[in-house]
């Protein structure tokens, strides 16, 4: 809560005991899929450290989905399907273990085997229709490789169509990349975040999917992954749609300067609050002693914020995008 408003927190990813992923490790192994069942009790063990992450922090509600590097979106389909049915369904059922806190964003069954994303489109009707869940995310870059088209291109388009009929927002989130240059790096993941991101923010704002989807919306993570250099007026930027009512902008970002200024380009009206907590973000500042994903007093201290813009990000806007939130 701040200041008696509702903090919502749009970027959170599941907490689960370790046989969730020791169970899709042995489903690999065989290569055969199977039915994953996870017993309330130990889901809720899990479960107790993360509302306690999110209670330290000031965290009202958080929408919850796959955690990224877990997606496991190179596998073959037939183990995708499974996994991506399994994980919803774990969400789902830390959604009903604390409905009050929770709410469910979807995998879906990402594939760069695949022809298109009829797959992931059935899978976001599931989700919404049956699990009640609000939206899903969209990895840019199953496979790892950039083999599969850009956001931009028709591959998307079963799952943008389904998205808008079902005022479904989607969710930009890159997982693993297996670039073989970037291997050295520690975490490399977060490197494919920050280009997989930037790129797919560039390619919504030169494109006409918002055109071919007027009531699409998109969250990309991490404030865009990058900042832009030039100013909007520039030529190198060339001309591109302003898309108030379709791209937004989440908050999880750790460093005060590049949040501050993500802010400024992006603008107050298309951010909305997100911390990844618990996640990435354990680090401790040195300044407050304080977790790096302690996002609420970071927004709180911001001069170029006013009151009526804090509301906005940590509660108005996230109700806005994600319309089938429940009062």
């Amino acid at each position: 809560m701040w200041k008696n408003t509702k903090v919502i927190d749009v970027h959170g990813h599941m907490s689960t005991p370790p046989e969730f992923r020791a169970h899709i490790s042995n489903n690999v192994a065989l290569n055969t899929p199977s039915k994953l069942e996870i017993p309330d009790e130990r889901l809720d063990t899990a479960l107790k450290r993360h509302l306690q992450v999110m209670d330290e922090r000031n965290i009202d509600v958080q929408l919850i989905g796959p955690r990224p590097v877990a997606m496991w979106h190179w596998m073959r389909p037939i183990l995708q399907e499974n996994w991506t049915r399994n994980t919803n369904d774990v969400i789902a059922q830390s959604v009903k273990l604390h409905p009050d806190r929770f709410v469910g964003m979807a995998q879906l069954p990402q594939s760069p085997y695949e022809k298109d994303t009829k797959n992931c489109a059935a899978e976001l009707e599931r989700c919404v229709k049956e699990l009640g869940f609000v939206g899903g995310y969209l990895n840019p870059d199953p496979g790892g490789k950039k083999e599969v088209p850009g956001v931009n291109e028709e591959y998307w388009y079963p799952l943008y169509e389904k998205a808008q009929a079902l005022d479904a927002p989607l969710l930009v989130h890159p997982s693993a990349s297996y670039d073989r240059r970037l291997e050295i790096i520690p975490h490399n993941y977060q490197i494919n975040n920050v280009t997989e991101e930037f790129i797919a923010m560039m390619l919504y704002q030169h494109t006409g999917v918002f055109k071919d989807f007027p009531r699409l919306k998109i969250v990309i993570s991490h404030c865009g992954g990058a900042l832009q250099r030039f100013i909007p007026t520039d030529h190198h930027l060339g001309h591109h749609e302003e898309l108030h009512n379709n791209l937004y902008f989440d908050t999880c970002a750790y460093d005060d300067d590049f949040l501050t200024a993500a802010i400024r380009q992006k603008g107050v009206d298309q951010m909305v609050f997100g911390t990844e907590a618990p996640g990435s973000g354990g680090a401790i500042r040195p300044d407050t002693g304080r977790p790096s994903d302690d996002v609420v007093p970071v927004i709180d201290s911001l001069k170029i914020l006013n009151d009526g813009d804090k509301v906005k990000i940590f509660n108005t806007t996230p109700k806005k995008v994600f319309t089938l939130l429940k009062a």
